[in-house]
């Protein structure tokens, strides 16, 4: 799925289709949230919750790879890459 087509989804489609398509690249906490960032597509999204909670505050998507440097040290590429 293409940028423009995952942004028009409502966020609860969004997350269900991240859990089931998403590659999971790395976790971070920062403040009170966990954040997880995932590649799909020809973008990312950083999926904000809070630290304890299942609950999804919102998703943050992004295509420019400086958005990638706050995982830098904590990306796990796939074992078949």
């Amino acid at each position: 799925m293409k940028y423009a087509e995952f942004k028009q989804l409502h966020m609860y489609r969004q997350a269900a289709h991240l859990a089931q398509h998403g590659h999971l690249l790395a976790e971070r906490r920062q403040d009170s949230f966990r954040l997880r960032l995932f590649a799909l597509g020809d973008f990312y999204a950083e999926e904000w919750r809070e630290w304890e909670a299942e609950r999804i505050l919102f998703i943050h998507l992004f295509q420019h790879p400086a958005g990638l440097h706050d995982y830098l040290s904590a990306i796990r590429l796939p074992e078949e890459l």
